[in-house]
């Protein structure tokens, strides 16, 4: 059971040393980030609830500080693009949604993944 959420983050390169200067056309890089998530049950596999909406990151500051403890870069943007799973994985998600769907404050886990992820679940044979 594999699943990960992916975003696309553009780094803004400082040197540490003054010594040290960067052409400005080439300080800035995009790349693109992969964070596992949780298994459904365990804590932070409501990842998805608290961060996103429609899929969007539902707060960018937020994002950008996320990102910039995952990297210890400073990020001057991130998006979310997508959540990749395996079949395993996401069925054991739907269970989990159905069996609290009030927290969701929705009648169908289709209303619940649809409110946070909108149409950015890949569900892949191997993540």
């Amino acid at each position: 059971m594999e699943a990960r959420y992916v975003f696309r983050a553009e780094l803004c390169l400082e040197p540490d040393q003054p010594s040290v200067r960067l052409e400005p056309s080439t300080a800035e890089t995009t790349v693109t980030v992969f964070h596992e998530a949780p298994e459904p049950g365990r804590e932070g596999w409501l990842f998805f609830r608290d961060t996103l909406w429609r899929g969007e990151l539902s707060d960018a500051a937020y994002g950008r500080q996320l990102v910039e403890e995952w990297l210890d870069e400073p990020v001057e943007s991130v998006s979310f693009r997508e959540l990749q799973v395996d079949q395993e994985y996401f069925a054991a998600m739907k269970d989990g949604i159905a069996a609290d769907l009030e927290s969701f404050n929705a009648e169908t886990v289709s209303e619940v993944l649809s409110k946070y992820l909108g149409s950015s679940i890949r569900v892949t044979d191997k993540v």
